[in-house]
């Protein structure tokens, strides 16, 4: 076994840091999940478990409190080449997690091949959450735009495809304001209407 986007190894020689087994757990849950094996080296060499590790059940039970939201792993014993491992299987969260001091990682291959945990910016977390299905992209709104930027042809174009093509008839009755409320192409933010992302990649943006 090597380690890949949904495996990851850790040594226990030294005795690994909490932080640093946290941390390793928060990056499996903001991607894919997957298995960390504390007491194996980077290169696949079993070198076993670390005395204070050996209590698996407390070793569950600190990654509980030192994430947040909590995440709940199943740790397994495992003995492998005469060496104890433990085997640490981290669900996939559908939010998104932190350790306790706030750092947010997740987990990425890198040009050759190799997985590597990285920071998780905010500006990355909208993606996320609409993989997770939590969020609607294409409702959030543009900032810097505004409702002179619609295209008001495209907008009429667009009442007649739905007439065409056998659409909704409901939408042909609505005022403008109305109909981009009800195609989700304009939401209210901050006592102000703006245009969404889902606006933005529609043709109603007038190039």
């Amino acid at each position: 076994m090597n380690e890949s986007l949904t495996v990851e190894f850790k040594s226990d020689i030294r005795r690994l840091p909490d932080l640093d087994l946290v941390a390793a757990v928060v990056c499996l849950a903001n991607s894919d999940g997957g298995e960390i094996y504390v007491g194996v080296e980077d290169d696949g060499q079993v070198t076993g478990l670390h005395p204070e590790h050996q209590n698996l059940s407390s070793l569950a039970a600190m990654i509980a409190n030192r994430t947040n939201p909590p995440v709940s792993v199943r740790v397994t014993a495992l003995q492998e080449e005469g060496y104890p491992v433990a085997r640490i299987e981290v669900p996939r969260s559908s939010r998104l997690v932190a350790t306790s001091e706030g750092l947010l990682q997740r987990r990425r291959l890198n040009a050759d091949g190799t997985p590597q945990c990285v920071p998780f910016y905010p500006h990355e977390f909208p993606s996320r959450q609409s993989d997770l299905g939590t969020v609607d992209y294409s409702s959030l709104p543009v900032a810097g735009a505004s409702a002179a930027d619609f295209d008001p042809l495209e907008r009429e174009r667009l009442r007649q495809m739905v007439e065409r093509y056998g659409g909704d008839r409901h939408l042909l009755a609505l005022a403008d304001a109305e109909l981009d409320g009800a195609l989700g192409f304009m939401r209210r933010e901050a006592g102000e209407l703006m245009p969404t992302v889902g606006f933005w990649s529609s043709s109603l943006y007038g190039l």
